[in-house]
């Protein structure tokens, strides 16, 4: 057993959460308190009800989610929002989240941890938001695009898409889990041609063609529950608590 303050102090300096600043709106930190005290720790990628609902079955009292509650002005806690959170008071669940300071951390990030699950080195960093780089740069592999290609479709079998009209042997790979959008236009300047990421929209398709990129949008959800589970696995081990993560079927 651990003190809820102790958990959030923890993650709070693990995720370096006071140093990254968000998108507006967005709030990182303790979300929702529970008793004070926490036996099971639990992850899941988004702070919905059904995960809440699969996580107070699991006997989880801190889950640590990746999109949490809170990312525009005060919204009225009324009709779905707030069933959501009083399942979650009702079921003693403390909530924490951990957008931005789990995309770009060095170590239990979503980007850094991608490219170790695919076995690419990391050689730089790019697309910087307000004083910190978002995205990693990671070295092609020896095989070229055929075996990135491979990697991706072995690891993401149900969501990857690969749209490849740059070139067959990528020497620099941009890895933006997520949402990609932001980092397309910033490729090229960046001397990538080649970009693993979350989702993108239609008109990307066309900058692919044009631009002589490849794009490979492998699944919002799919690219994203590699740092919660990796936070939260650190938090179980320190505190000596049991560790769960909270699935959900999404492909998108």
């Amino acid at each position: 057993m651990a003190t809820l303050q102790e958990i959030v102090n923890f993650c709070d300096t693990r995720t370096r959460q006071k140093e990254i600043k968000d998108f507006d709106g967005a709030y990182n930190g303790l979300q929702i308190e529970n008793s004070g005290t926490i036996t099971k720790v639990g992850a899941a990628v988004d702070a919905g009800q059904l995960p809440f609902e699969a996580a107070i079955k699991a006997g989880i009292d801190f889950l640590i989610c990746h999109h949490g509650l809170y990312w525009n002005p005060p919204t009225p806690l009324t009709g779905s929002a707030y069933n959501k959170v009083k399942t979650a008071i009702d079921g003693n669940l403390a909530v924490y989240g951990s957008h931005l300071p789990l995309d770009c951390h060095p170590e239990i990030g979503n980007n850094a941890l991608l490219a170790s699950v695919l076995k690419l080195e990391t050689i730089g960093t790019f697309l910087n938001y307000e004083g910190n780089d978002m995205a990693v740069i990671a070295k092609g592999p020896a095989g070229g695009r055929a075996e990135l290609s491979s990697r991706l479709k072995s690891l993401f079998h149900e969501t990857y898409q690969g749209i490849e009209y740059g070139s067959e042997q990528p020497e620099r790979i941009g890895i933006l889990t997520g949402s990609g959008q932001s980092a397309v236009a910033h490729l090229k300047a960046n001397h990538i041609d080649t970009l693993i990421t979350g989702e993108l929209r239609q008109h990307h398709f066309n900058m692919a063609q044009e631009l002589g990129l490849n794009l490979y949008p492998c699944g919002h959800y799919a690219t994203e529950i590699f740092g919660v589970h990796a936070l939260a696995k650190e938090v179980a081990a320190h505190f000596k608590l049991e560790y769960s993560f909270i699935e959900q079927p999404c492909l998108l």
